[in-house]
């Protein structure tokens, strides 16, 4: 196991506290263990998650689709798992963040079988509470949620921006909590928006020799106007301002990730309203 999927093992043993806690109850007191078998298949782009605590073992899996043999499937892993921890408490949780409804059956009773586990669908959360919980690790996981048709765009900057507030400017804090965000977002294939809503944060416009000028208000506002509205508008609204104080367009294309031609697009919209 390379570098890297020790961090991610490390993420993934987080995201399944959290999953337990703040969507399925569990309340879990003491360090949990993540285990990792061959059988587990925990990966990057694989969201299921085995670990332990106490005599107790938790098996969660995250499904955007209807499994057409679920029960099956987790009736193997419950199998597997039982093999190796006999003594162990087996709670298996399929966690379902598909559009369709749900339709997966949840149990067998056939031939001396008789076999559940639980599946939870997210539109059954309420994602509000997620989303403005104080506790940033129930935040990154309203990713999950049914945004309900509105802007993925802006759901996820809100997510990011709710991260950041509540880790209070850590920045190595943040980090953990965007690479947990990351992570589940690859269930919705909603990388992109994350990539995009991170570098939107980036804009750290306190870090130019500018700030300490009350000008800067005008900025500041225009990223916090851009965050609601989303990435391209936000940028367009941020370079305005910068515009207006007379900036170098350097430092607006480096802050903003504009084109130098774009910016001049807007440089000239803005002379052409001012005359």
């Amino acid at each position: 196991m390379g570098q890297k999927d020790i961090v991610t093992k490390e993420i993934i043993k987080e995201i399944g506290r959290d999953i337990s806690m703040y969507m399925l109850g569990i309340d879990i007191d003491s360090e949990v263990e993540l285990i990792d078998k061959e059988w587990t298949r925990v990966e990057r782009r694989d969201s299921d998650i085995v670990f332990k605590y106490d005599k107790k073992i938790v098996h969660i899996e995250i499904q955007n689709n209807n499994h057409s043999k679920m029960e099956l499937r987790m009736l193997r892993y419950f199998s597997d798992i039982l093999f190796e921890y006999r003594d162990y408490e087996v709670s298996q949780f399929v966690i379902y963040i598909g559009k369709e409804k749900c339709y997966m059956k949840s149990s067998i009773e056939r031939n001396r079988i008789s076999y559940s586990y639980d599946i939870i669908d997210v539109r059954d959360i309420s994602c509000e509470e997620l989303l403005y919980h104080e506790n940033p690790s129930a935040v990154a996981l309203s990713i999950l949620c049914d945004f309900e048709g509105k802007d993925e765009q802006m759901i996820v900057n809100t997510i990011l921006k709710r991260i950041r507030e509540l880790t209070k400017d850590d920045d190595r804090e943040y980090k953990n909590y965007l690479e947990k965000v990351t992570i589940l977002s690859t269930n919705r294939e909603l990388e992109e928006n994350v990539k995009k809503g991170a570098d939107m944060l980036a804009v750290d416009i306190e870090k130019i020799p500018f700030y300490q000028d009350g000008r800067a208000v005008g900025i500041k506002e225009g990223i916090k106007e851009g965050i609601d509205q989303g990435i391209e508008k936000g940028m367009v609204i941020v370079a305005k301002q910068m515009l207006k104080l007379h900036l170098d367009m350097d430092i607006i294309h480096k802050s903003t990730g504009l084109s130098l031609a774009r910016i001049e697009e807007i440089k000239k919209e803005l002379f052409q309203k001012n005359h």
